[in-house]
């Protein structure tokens, strides 16, 4: 099958399945549209500093109840493993902010009620940088660190 036809057939296949789901009524139309709550100024952001003031954080509290799970050494910056856990109550967002990379924000979710606040994914980093999990709880706050040594670059290195 050639690369064109399977995409256009998972596009039409994606938008099949987001049809039946409206009509069955189990997605409202306003969910399925995730770019309203894109915020493109934290996103631009260069470095720590303006990230968190773009997302309201002021100076996050440091806190040891946010666990963080990435490797010491990343052999291949293209695909690091990190991952969050909260022990913070009433955790809402948990955030992946890369200081040296082009743009700090890497990942942001937003935690359901009632859903346990843990959060793996892979980012890129370009080079060895400091990580920070921006952890927002009733409103505040919170950030934990920690350094990870790339030594092959992700962000075109």
């Amino acid at each position: 099958m050639n690369p064109s036809r399977r995409e256009a057939l998972k596009a039409v296949g994606g938008a099949g399945l987001l049809s039946a789901l409206v009509a069955l009524g189990l997605v409202k139309p306003g969910d399925a549209r995730a770019a309203a709550a894109w915020n493109d100024k934290a996103f631009s952001a260069k470095g720590f500093a303006d990230a968190l003031k773009e997302l309201g954080a002021g100076e996050p509290t440091t806190s040891t109840d946010i666990l963080i799970t990435a490797p010491d050494i990343a052999e291949n910056g293209a695909v690091v493993p990190v991952g969050a856990v909260s022990k913070i109550p009433n955790t809402t967002q948990i955030a992946y902010l890369i200081e040296k990379n082009p743009y700090a924000i890497a990942a942001i979710f937003d935690i359901p009620a009632g859903t346990l606040p843990e959060v793996q994914t892979r980012v890129k980093m370009g080079q060895t940088s400091s990580v920070m999990v921006l952890v927002k709880a009733d409103g505040k706050y919170y950030a934990a660190e920690k350094e990870v040594k790339v030594t092959v670059g992700g962000c075109g290195g």
